[in-house]
Parts: C-alpha cells; sequence; structure tokens
C-alpha cells in the first residue's frame, strides 16, 4: 500500500485476446460494486491476438482516482512476456503473481516481444548481475526492488476445474484469465459472494458462465488461501448505486443518446469504433428528445461515405454525427469543407491516436489539434471542443450537438484515445442540466424563403429537406441567398463574411469561463494542458503540495472559438517562467494555439508522445525539475 494513500493498484499483463479486458472488466465490477471508485487503464498492440497487453486498475475507497500513476501493487501476469515487460515497476511489497512453469523462460525466447524493448531489459539485468530469464526478473524485483513474488501452477489449477466440470484440458484455457481474477479477489480480501458480482455485471443472464467461472474461482481461492487479505483494502464511504462503470467511448455515446442523436455513420478504425458499437447496441431505446424512436447507425464502406452520409442526414433535420480517428479524419475533410461552405450543422466525433500515417494505430496522444482546428482549405466556421474527462465527454457530446444546430455549423468533438479506453466509476449524470437546443428550425418555409439570406443574423433561419413548399440548393461552389453558384466578388465579400462571423456571435455567447476552467488557486507554478492531461495534471498537484508547492491548473475546453480574454487574464496573474505548458505532443501545439490568440510564448514545456498516457509521479517529478531551474522543456517516457 502507498504510505500517503489506502488505494490499491493493480496491473494485469498477457497476450492480447486472452481475455484480460474481461478480466479488468469483472474486478472493476466487483469492486464498483461494492462502493470503491476505479480507474481502468488498457494498453494494447495493433494485433489482434498474441501480442503484449496490460490493463492499470487503481482501486480507491475515499475518491476517483483520475489518471495513471506508477508502482503497482499487484503484478499479475498470464505469460513470461508480462514478468519480462513490468518486474522493473515494482516497488517496496508489490505482489508479483506468475505461472511457475515459465520461471526458467529466457528472455530471447520471448518472440513477441520488440527487439528494441528486449534489449533495454537484457541490459538492465546483466547491468546488475542477473540471469535473463523470469527468476532472474524475479530476483531483481525482490532483491532490488523489495517485491514479492508468487508462483502459482496455472495448469494444475486448470486441469482440477476441468476434471470438476467435465471438459477437455484444451477447452478450460478459455478460462485462463480467471485465475488472475479470482487470485486477485483473494489477496484484496473479496469473498466469492462478492467476486461474483462481478462476473454478473460483465455476464449478465449467461448463467451457466458465471456458475463455471465461479467453480474455477471456488478452486483458486483454495490453492490461494494462505495469501487472502494480503493486500486489504479499508472500506469504502461511498454508496456502490451511485456510479456508473463506464469507458471513454461508450460515455460519449451515452451522451449521443441523451442529447437526442438521431443519425450516426462510421468506418471501423481504432480507437473510435467501440463508440459507434455501443450506439449499434442500443439504437432502439426511445428517444430523449421527443420520444420518437431510436438511431440510426450506419457503417459505411469508408470514411468518406460515412461524413458524406452524415451531411446528408443533418440536413433533413435528423441531428447526426460521425466518429473517426486521425487517418479517418483525413479522408474527410474534404466533405468538411462542403459542410463548411453549406453551413452544415454537423459533428465529427474525433479520437486522437499516434500519428501520422497509420503511426501508433492503438496508442495514444494529443496531435491533432491542429488537424482538427484548420484542415480542409479555405476559410469556415467550425467550433472545437475537447473533453478532459468522462463527465465532461458525456455532456459535451449533448454540447457538440447543440452548438452544431444552433450556430448552423460543423463541430468537431477531440478526445483521445487515453479518454476511450480508460474505465471509471462515474456519478450520475444529473439530467436536469441538459437543454437541446436546435437552433432557428423552421417547420415550414415562409414566403421567397432563402436558405441562405443576407439581412440580420448570420445565422439564418433553416428549414430542412423534404418540408413541404421547401425548395433548397446546396452546393460545393460559392452561392447566393437561395443557393445558387456565382462567382460575384461582391456576393462573395458578403457570404464569406456572413458564415466567419458566426464565430464571433458563438464568442460572446458561450461563457468564456466554461471554455477554459482554472484548477486551483495555487500561485507558486500553473501548468496548462487539454484533452485528458486533465487528471494527471490535477494528481500531480496534490503530490506537489508535498514539496511544498502551491499550483494550479489553467483546462483548455473549446480551442474555436478561442477564450482568449480569459485565458490571458490568468496567464498575467503568473511569472511566465513559472507557466508550464503540459501535452502529449511534440510541438507543444495548444501552446502555440495560445500564442497565436494571446500573444503570450511559453518558455517552460512537459511532454509525451510515446504513445503511452502521463504519468503522475513523472510529471510531479518534470515539474519539480522545472520549478528547481534544472530544466525548462522535460521529455517523459515512463510506460511499456
Amino acid at each position: 500500500m502507498d504510505e500517503k494513500s489506502s488505494e490499491m493498484r493493480i496491473l494485469l499483463g498477457g497476450p492480447q485476446g486472452t481475455g484480460l479486458e474481461t478480466a479488468s472488466q469483472i474486478l472493476a465490477a466487483a469492486y464498483a460494486i461494492g462502493g470503491y471508485r476505479v480507474y481502468s487503464m488498457r494498453e494494447y498492440f495493433s494485433n489482434i491476438k498474441g501480442r503484449h497487453s496490460y490493463i492499470g486498475l487503481r482501486v480507491n475507497p475515499e475518491k476517483q482516482p483520475l489518471a495513471p500513476i506508477e508502482g503497482p501493487h499487484i503484478v499479475a501476469g498470464i505469460d513470461a512476456e508480462t514478468i519480462f515487460t513490468h518486474f522493473t515497476e515494482a516497488i517496496q511489497d508489490t505482489i508479483i503473481i506468475y505461472d511457475t512453469r515459465v520461471f526458467k523462460t529466457k528472455l530471447r525466447s520471448i518472440a513477441s516481444m520488440e527487439k528494441y524493448f528486449r534489449d533495454r531489459v537484457r541490459e538492465t539485468l546483466e547491468k546488475s548481475n542477473y540471469d535473463t530469464t523470469v527468476e532472474g526478473a524475479l530476483r531483481y524485483a525482490s532483491e532490488e526492488l523489495g517485491a514479492k513474488s508468487i508462483g502459482l501452477d496455472y495448469q494444475a489449477i486448470l486441469n482440477d476445474f476441468s476434471q470438476e466440470i467435465g471438459i477437455s484440458k484444451y477447452q478450460a484455457q478459455r478460462y485462463l484469465n480467471t485465475i488472475l481474477v479470482a487470485t486477485i479477489a483473494n489477496i484484496t480480501g473479496l469473498s466469492l459472494d462478492e467476486l461474483k458480482r462481478g462476473f454478473k455485471r460483465r455476464f449478465g443472464s449467461k448463467v451457466e458462465i458465471i456458475e463455471d467461472n465461479m467453480k474455477l474461482s471456488a478452486i483458486v481461492y483454495k490453492f490461494t488461501a494462505d495469501l487472502k487479505d494480503k493486500i486489504k483494502i479499508p472500506t469504502p464511504h461511498h454508496s456502490p448505486d451511485e456510479y456508473l462503470v463506464v469507458n471513454g467511448n461508450e460515455v460519449v455515446a451515452m451522451g449521443k443518446i441523451v442529447g437526442g442523436l438521431r443519425f450516426q455513420s462510421y468506418y471501423p478504425i481504432t480507437p473510435a469504433s467501440d463508440e459507434s458499437f455501443m450506439l449499434e447496441t442500443h439504437e432502439n431505446l426511445e428517444n430523449y428528445v421527443d420520444k420518437s424512436g431510436g438511431i440510426v447507425v450506419l457503417q459505411t464502406e469508408d470514411e468518406i461515405a460515412a461524413i458524406s452520409a452524415a451531411i446528408g442526414s443533418a440536413l433533413t433535420g435528423a441531428r447526426s454525427a460521425t466518429a473517426t480517428s486521425g487517418p479517418g479524419f483525413d479522408l474527410m475533410v474534404e466533405a468538411l469543407g462542403w459542410a463548411g461552405i453549406n453551413e452544415v450543422p454537423v459533428v465529427i466525433t474525433y479520437y486522437q491516436r499516434g500519428g501520422p500515417s497509420t503511426g501508433l494505430p492503438t496508442r495514444g496522444g494529443q496531435q491533432d489539434l491542429f488537424s482538427a482546428l484548420f484542415s480542409s482549405h479555405g476559410e469556415f466556421p467550425r467550433i472545437v471542443i475537447s473533453s478532459g474527462d468522462h463527465e465532461e465527454a458525456f455532456y459535451d457530446a449533448i454540447t457538440a450537438i447543440n452548438w452544431a444546430e444552433k450556430y448552423q455549423t460543423p463541430v468537431i468533438h477531440i478526445l483521445d484515445k487515453f479518454l476511450a479506453n480508460t474505465t471509471i466509476t462515474l456519478e450520475l449524470p444529473h439530467l436536469e442540466k441538459i437543454a437541446i437546443e436546435r437552433g432557428d428550425l423552421l417547420q415550414a418555409p415562409p414566403p421567397n424563403y432563402k436558405r441562405f439570406k443576407k439581412n440580420g443574423s448570420p445565422i439564418a433561419p433553416r428549414v430542412v429537406l423534404g418540408a413541404e413548399n421547401a425548395v433548397i440548393w446546396y452546393a460545393g461552389d460559392e452561392h447566393d441567398e437561395e443557393g445558387h453558384i456565382i462567382e460575384d466578388p461582391i456576393n462573395r465579400l458578403e457570404m464569406h463574411e456572413l458564415r466567419m462571423k458566426k464565430l464571433e456571435i458563438a464568442h460572446q455567447e458561450i461563457p468564456q469561463e466554461e471554455r477554459a476552467v482554472l484548477y486551483g488557486s495555487g500561485e507558486d507554478f500553473l501548468l496548462v494542458g487539454w484533452g485528458s492531461t486533465k487528471g494527471v495534471a490535477l494528481e500531480a498537484i496534490e503530490l506537489l503540495k508535498r514539496e511544498g508547492y502551491k499550483g494550479a491548473y489553467l483546462h483548455l475546453r473549446v480551442f474555436e472559438p478561442f477564450p482568449k480574454e480569459y485565458v490571458a487574464k490568468i496567464l498575467s496573474r503568473y511569472k511566465p517562467e513559472k507557466i508550464i505548458a503540459v501535452e502529449s505532443n511534440y510541438e507543444s501545439m495548444a501552446a502555440k494555439v495560445i500564442t497565436m490568440n494571446t500573444g503570450f510564448i511559453f518558455k517552460k514545456h512537459i511532454l509525451k508522445w510515446t504513445g503511452r498516457p502521463i504519468y503522475v509521479k513523472e510529471l510531479s517529478l518534470a515539474t519539480l525539475r522545472i520549478l528547481e531551474g534544472l530544466s525548462s522543456r522535460e521529455v517523459l517516457s515512463y510506460g511499456a
């Protein structure tokens, strides 16, 4: 356990395709139902089966964990590669659970491990005179870091299980991950009845699967009887009925459903696809806005078709969106420009991952901010909103649809893989806080209706395609008030200015304090970031209090229209050398956007672009180095 916390941290590792995500879902559900707050982060290779994956789980009886943090209390590995990958992450009294049959496995025999990482592991072991075997890695963790190893014969356990329920030893391999689940549950003091709640939450009405897993769990409890309550978590202070257990993809889908989404198109791409899969699962739910039915979810042949379908749907009056990641968004850009010149209220939910090109398809980053802000040739208004955590993502999904219709412009809702693939306990949303805004939408056109009318507000009344007596023209060219193609320079001057003035209206109407949020009031330093940097920054600030530094975090939520006056005001409170940009990219993109809008030039940066998330302690140490004058630009690299 932490010397400063009653929290427990677990790391589950094994080959992709062996049920690690299911195992983490079962454990997270069991703890959450018991009233604990959980945070579960998934990391995986872009490979269907075989490469190393791992999940970091935080369980806290007092408060919601916000970010990944170093130092697991339990490392549970299905295979030898997990031990080689994570043995150096152990801390004092970490319990490492491993299969005794891999004890003598040599490092060089792990074919799935990348050469560069294998070489680093070999160097670490040989430098300290340990054998390059699982045994050597476990000895290193024990003698150098203070960890404790617990070996179990996984196959012996599965053999007993296969005999009890009458299946073959081969079929029993499907239950391998349950050995880890049950061992961890027993070590942390969960009873079999409490563990069963997790299986029920994961498998629902599949009684036979639940019962078989419980039989195996009972066997594991017998094998590990001497380990019971080895790490007993304190009793939680919360009611288990107050929370959802959801990941980022799911919570965005939930927000869209509550926000009255009627059409979503997509082409499968990591890490965006799970959002659309969630919508497909619940597409027949009653619509929250007008109780008129569910959602049409359309998988298209490519991303160009996906955004085009969403645009067409939006023109008919349906609240419409598409979801994608970087490479898919690149393909959507031409149609995005078409939506811009035709003032189409469409939402693009944009999940960032490591780029460019295919890049790191299952890893994270914050490298697509410029893409969201500046993609597509020419100028046209767009709103760009970024979510920093699951709660924001839920409400932002609704806000994005509202703003798209209210300001009649594309809205890009930008998130990142770290948020998408992280599961947390989330308080139930407050539906009374939700409003549906459809903007200036007419049921039928008035006489002499002109879709792009110049007189009055830049936001002209909108009539949907298919409305009675509505004759509307849409084209990709510049057009007049009715939509007819025209290249007259004065018309161009007027139409282009009308479109661009929408951002001025949005800037006036949307409170700047909601587009950038200041957390904390410490005057010693200011961290500035966006997206999922929020959670790790807030926890790092808490850690730095122990070092005598009081800081604050400025969280950027809307990049267009940018809250320039408010951000400039906050920055003016701090000495320039005490303001630190924190981002998961090389260029410090958000800092450059701030400079572009306010003129403030950042001198201090903490950056990471490995594809792995920023961890709490590495951010704390990097911040400390900058505050002590040892560095002005810290590049982070923690995480396998």
